[in-house]
């Protein structure tokens, strides 16, 4: 692959390499103050706190820079709005204000419900925390926003606190910012004090047993005993690494690994994705040569809503591996 014009001074690049290393800030300051303990989204916990608090930053940002593109996210602001949820809102109000010291409370719920947007021809996709489990357990986790233009992702941004050098997991690191542009590749620099960019590509791993297998950390978002059967079918011989969030997808355009996998949970057959848990990371990966597909071989389609609803299950590869991979899992899958 030729070294590629990457120009990250475009106000889309610009925009979001600063929206996603604030919120990611954000998110770990959170993380180094309220993690004391097992919790639940359902709680006052660090997740609730956290999601609410990047995604009002990264909206706020947003309608200061492109007033006029819509945001589809995770979270809205209803459970803040009620009486009981005083003390969250106050909290998740006092950590925006650290970025954005005039916020009011009122203000802090309307930033976060303009991520109720279906989309349309231009608008972002936002994850404000992904991997919120990896985020409680002291693992990996990681913002992730993305711009899709007329059902095609064109910018990803990462920001992967747990990553060094963009794809090597370090969680006591000064973290990584991975950005990809259609066309310009995919890049990384550090989270802390963003410069420098590193091109990252995927691996040059031509044979199957010779691929590592990237994927969750948590059983029940995939089928293990598939991804065994499939790993012992195809001769590999690294166990699979396990791992939270779209940090896997950093890794794979790193060069970290090989192959990803998100198969369907028997649990949860007719499970699909939403679009926030894919937007980034895909093109993170096409940029740095790699190959995203569903399990069947098709395209991720992004036009379809908030779900990836033409899609099922997800297989990433550094593109030299994505067929022989295919092959083997309509086997497994069927």
């Amino acid at each position: 692959m030729d070294k590629l014009e990457f120009n990250p001074k475009t106000k889309e690049l610009d925009f979001a390499i600063r929206a996603v290393q604030r919120a990611a800030l954000l998110i770990r300051q959170v993380q180094e103050e309220m993690v004391s303990g097992p919790m639940t989204k359902k709680d006052l916990s660090p997740v609730t706190v956290g999601d609410l608090a990047s995604q009002a930053l990264v909206s706020n940002m947003l309608a200061d820079t492109f007033p006029s593109d819509n945001l589809v996210a995770e979270e809205d602001s209803e459970d803040l709005r009620k009486p009981e949820g005083k003390e969250s809102l106050e909290r998740v109000t006092g950590y925006v204000r650290r970025f954005l010291p005039q916020a009011e409370e009122r203000e802090v719920c309307e930033w976060i419900d303009r991520g109720q947007s279906e989309g349309g021809d231009r608008f972002w996709v936002l994850d404000p925390i992904d991997g919120t489990k990896g985020y409680l357990r002291g693992g990996q986790y990681a913002v992730a926003l993305a711009l899709i233009v007329e059902g095609e992702v064109q910018v990803g941004v990462l920001g992967c606190p747990g990553l060094v050098d963009g794809f090597k997991p370090d969680v006591n690191g000064s973290g990584s910012i991975v950005v990809a542009a259609r066309g310009q590749g995919t890049w990384t620099t550090s989270l802390k004090d963003p410069g420098e960019f590193q091109q990252l590509r995927v691996s040059s791993v031509s044979r199957t047993e010779d691929a590592r297998l990237l994927r969750s950390l948590e059983d029940s978002h995939t089928d293990p005993t598939a991804i065994q059967t499939l790993a012992d079918s195809l001769h590999i011989q690294a166990e699979p690494v396990r791992m939270d969030s779209q940090a896997k997808y950093a890794v794979l355009a790193g060069g970290g690994g090989e192959a990803m996998l998100r198969l369907l949970s028997p649990s949860k057959p007719d499970y699909r994705e939403k679009i926030w848990d894919q937007a980034a990371g895909s093109i993170v990966i096409e940029e740095a040569g790699g190959c995203v597909t569903d399990l069947f071989g098709k395209g991720l389609d992004f036009k379809q809503g908030r779900l990836l609803l033409e899609n099922s299950g997800i297989l990433a590869t550094n593109n030299l591996l994505h067929n022989r991979f295919l092959e083997a899992l309509q086997k497994v899958v069927n």
